[in-house]
């Protein structure tokens, strides 16, 4: 039996069953999950759609509700982060931070404003936009940063009136469980309803005839997926998808002032972002230079146990993705590429890969091409501005971007070319409650954050009063 347990109307519940939870460190399982069967996912959207009822009706109540949950969360770093860093490999500090900022989120929507549109008021008529919530929303989220993209869902959800069942990864469920039980003390019973299973369960989700709305994060592929499942109930659907963001950087940029930020920027979270750095244009006057700063703060990185106060970057977060990472490199390399530092996996137990710069990769490769999602970088060499625009979206991804240079409003009119959902200058992966964020082209379907993220949560309602 899991020390942990799913939420259903505000109930702590086992499964029948439970399954195994992998340590990515170890490479060995160290926790179970409950597995949902199909008749308590009924319980948790019927619980769903009874306190919807109720949850509508009372905005003062929702954010009071929000605004605790948020303090719990915030209080409960300690208890979360660690149980994080065991299923996810990331390391202790930035496991705590994750109900830190998930906290910001949900306090952000709390406070958040929603006002009705008045359209029209004159003689014949007095008109006005109301936003009204969608209903019971479904919700996916993945494996990267478990607590965190919850609150991007949980906080306009709940603040727009609708009820929720949540489901995390199968990779990381134990933490997003543990989140459940603290924001159940403070939720109403069935407001938010946390369930965890395997792929199956998420299937079982997206084409039940409860939800009208789901919102995912994850893979273009299983985001498709959801897409067509909704489609014959015409479910909402909001997806956050993959990126192949590019970053470029300008002939007068200072490699000594920028390595920091593009290290971060490619290899946070061991390059799991969805949003992170996955290729960088260079200029050919500044590719060795920029190549040698960086693999130089790259191979000083101290990889390891997330529990190991001095690991700053953990293992890949599964077996499935280490193979990727590891294949990705593999082939580049065969293929001529060169590795400026780093290269291979690391011997020993876990999913542990040397953070690694690449030279030589050129597109058509699947460095290059596609979304590694992990420590790897390619660096490739540009000779015009025209030119790498182009070849930045050459992709059939859209997420982000970032343009670096010592003028940024040179920089600015660059990234206003790249046809990306968000294009940032001098900085990557610079996200906040209040900013927008999603993707052009197969990076996904409208937006999270911000008013924009509460609208894909609301359906539009037009009240019309004749004054005659």
């Amino acid at each position: 039996m899991s020390d942990v347990s799913m939420i259903i109307d505000g109930e702590r519940r086992a499964a029948p069953s439970t399954f195994g939870v992998v340590n990515p460190a170890t490479g060995a399982v160290h926790a179970d999950a409950p597995d949902c069967s199909r008749e308590q996912l009924d319980e948790a959207f019927a619980a769903a759609a009874k306190a919807f009822t109720d949850w509508r009706k009372d905005e003062g109540a929702r954010r009071t509700a929000l605004r605790e949950a948020a303090a719990r969360l915030a209080a409960a770093a300690d208890r979360i982060g660690p149980v994080l860093t065991a299923e996810q490999g990331k390391p202790l500090k930035a496991a705590q931070m994750e109900p830190l900022a998930a906290s910001m989120w949900l306090k952000y929507f709390a406070d958040l404003e929603v006002n009705r549109e008045v359209i029209q008021d004159d003689a014949r008529a007095y008109a006005e936009v109301v936003r009204r919530p969608v209903g019971v929303v479904a919700a996916i989220t993945p494996w990267n940063f478990p607590i965190v993209l919850s609150s991007w869902k949980i906080g306009p959800a709940l603040l727009a009136g609708n009820t929720m069942v949540l489901k995390p990864s199968p990779f990381t469920p134990r933490s997003t469980l543990l989140m459940g039980e603290i924001l159940a003390e403070v939720l109403p019973p069935g407001v938010l309803n946390v369930v965890s299973g395997g792929d199956e369960l998420g299937k079982w989700m997206t084409s039940h005839p409860v939800p009208r709305k789901i919102s995912f994060t994850g893979s273009v592929a299983t985001g498709k997926h959801i897409a067509a499942s909704a489609a014959p109930d015409l479910k909402r659907v909001t997806l956050e998808l993959g990126g192949n963001d590019a970053a470029i950087v300008l002939d007068d940029a200072d490699p000594a002032v920028i390595t920091e930020k593009l290290f971060r920027g490619a290899f946070d979270n061991n390059g799991q972002v969805c949003s992170a750095i996955k290729r960088l244009y260079v200029p050919e006057s500044l590719h060795d230079d920029v190549v040698d700063a960086l693999a130089a703060r790259v191979a000083r990185v101290k990889v390891g146990d997330g529990m190991d106060p001095a690991s700053e970057l953990g293992p890949i977060q599964n077996r499935p993705q280490f193979e990727r990472v590891s294949g990705i490199v593999a082939e580049a390399l065969e293929g001529g590429a060169k590795a400026a530092t780093g290269g291979a996996p690391i011997d020993g137990p876990g999913y542990f890969f040397q953070p690694t710069v690449l030279t030589g990769a050129a597109e058509g490769t699947r460095i290059v091409d596609e979304e590694q999602f992990g420590p790897a970088l390619p660096v490739i060499a540009y000779r015009d501005v025209d030119e790498v625009v182009a070849r930045a979206n050459a992709t059939m991804y859209g997420l982000s971007g970032s343009v670096w240079s010592a003028d940024p409003d040179r920089a600015a009119a660059v990234a206003e070319q790249l046809d990306c959902g968000t294009a940032w200058v001098n900085t990557h992966v610079a996200l906040g409650p209040h900013q927008p964020f999603g993707g052009f082209k197969w990076s996904g379907l409208g937006v999270e954050n911000g008013p924009w993220g509460l609208a894909g949560f609301t359906e539009i309602q037009v009240q019309y009063r004749a004054k005659r």
